[in-house]
């Protein structure tokens, strides 16, 4: 969305985040021109033209500026960190180093796409367990708040006393129908303080925390960080990238809380000279958050001198384990939904039921 100031032609961008799929096209795109001899201004240039996102067709304006200012590619990046992770802008630089760009281009074009595959596929994944309890929820509230006030006079005209079911039934919807205007507000203000607390440090690494501790959604949050970690390790070695610094930038860009402060860990114990899987078991002593599978792969890798190849076998193997993990929580889905809808329907039969029988006892 793009809205312009009043006093000047300035324009404001509100929703700057540049969508994934338009940067690992951008870097995709780029590798392929500079590769057919294109200089990379022109191939800015021409990338600029087919980009539709308007603030990221700015940024690349200001790249072509600072590359024909005299930067090179890597250091034009870095004056926009807005568009450009540290991890992405030293894939490139090491590929300028080593005169290796278009090999680096290409690999960050498709370490960002297998990134976005792999949410993708988790997102698509929970859409349908949403949906199923999203229902379940709405048609609860329907019966809730306009089928029990509707019968409801029946059993107050009866005069009986009613069985303790009902009685229940009766009072949480007449308790949701008086007060639904307090339960939204209640809900907002719940929902705004927990986005507050999600926000620090501490609630980020206590929701990471919980999320990691659950039977399936754990299962699949972890295997899905272990994915990104091993990939995006494989492709910041295989740019040339020190271990240390390809480490540090592994843990900023997981984007989870507890795993950069891990990697914050292991970095401090493998600058005193200690082996990357040696590090990792002595911080995580439980194997919580490195399974011990993970750290024999890796091993394996940094015995023989090739953590590349490893780490991508890794990233390869952990995408598999998405897959079983997701299967494993939609197959369980539906019997936790038929579950709690049973529930419910049980206690609305029981309280109707029973009632209906009270009433019947009495006419008779």
């Amino acid at each position: 969305m793009i809205a312009t100031t009043t006093n000047s032609t300035k324009e404001v961008f509100f929703f700057t985040r540049v969508p994934v799929v338009d940067k690992y096209n951008f870097f995709e795109y780029i590798s392929v021109m500079v590769d057919s001899g294109v200089t990379i201004t022109e191939a800015l240039a021409s990338v600029q033209e087919k980009i539709k996102h308007e603030y990221f067709k700015k940024k690349i304006a200001e790249l072509i500026t600072y590359i024909s200012s005299g930067d090179s590619f890597s250091k034009a990046m870095k004056k926009i960190p807005q568009v450009f992770e540290s991890a992405e802008i030293s894939i490139i630089e090491a590929g300028e180093i080593t005169g290796t760009l278009v090999i680096a281009l290409a690999r960050l074009s498709e370490e960002l796409k297998k990134s976005h595959n792999l949410k993708l596929k988790i997102k698509n994944a929970l859409t349908y367990p949403a949906i199923i309890f999203l229902f379940l929820f709405i048609a609860v509230i329907i019966v809730l708040t306009y089928v029990i006030p509707a019968i409801q006079p029946l059993f107050d005209t009866s005069g009986v006393e009613l069985p303790t079911a009902t009685k229940a039934l009766i009072a949480t919807s007449e308790f949701i129908s008086g007060n639904y205007l307090a339960i939204i507000l209640f809900f907002i203000t719940l929902v705004v303080l927990f986005s507050g607390y999600k926000s620090t440090p501490k609630g980020k690494a206590s929701i990471e925390s919980f999320l990691l501790s659950l039977p399936l959604i754990g299962t699949v949050y972890k295997n899905y960080l272990l994915a990104s970690i091993s990939g995006m390790l494989g492709s910041l070695i295989g740019s040339g990238i020190n271990v240390i610094q390809s480490l540090s930038l592994v843990g900023k860009s997981s984007g989870s809380v507890i795993y950069e402060s891990l990697f914050d860990d292991i970095i401090d114990d493998v600058s005193k000279g200690n082996k990357i899987v040696e590090s990792m078991s002595k911080v995580d002593e439980l194997g919580k958050y490195f399974p011990s599978d993970f750290l024999q792969m890796l091993s394996v890798g940094e015995s023989t001198a090739n953590l590349e190849k490893i780490s991508e076998k890794i990233n390869q193997q952990y995408l598999k384990e998405v897959d079983y993990s997701l299967s494993s929580l939609t197959k369980w889905v539906e019997p936790i939904a038929i579950l709690v809808a049973g529930v419910f329907v049980v206690w609305f039969a029981f309280a109707i039921l029973g009632a209906i029988l009270k009433v019947t006892e009495t006419v008779a």
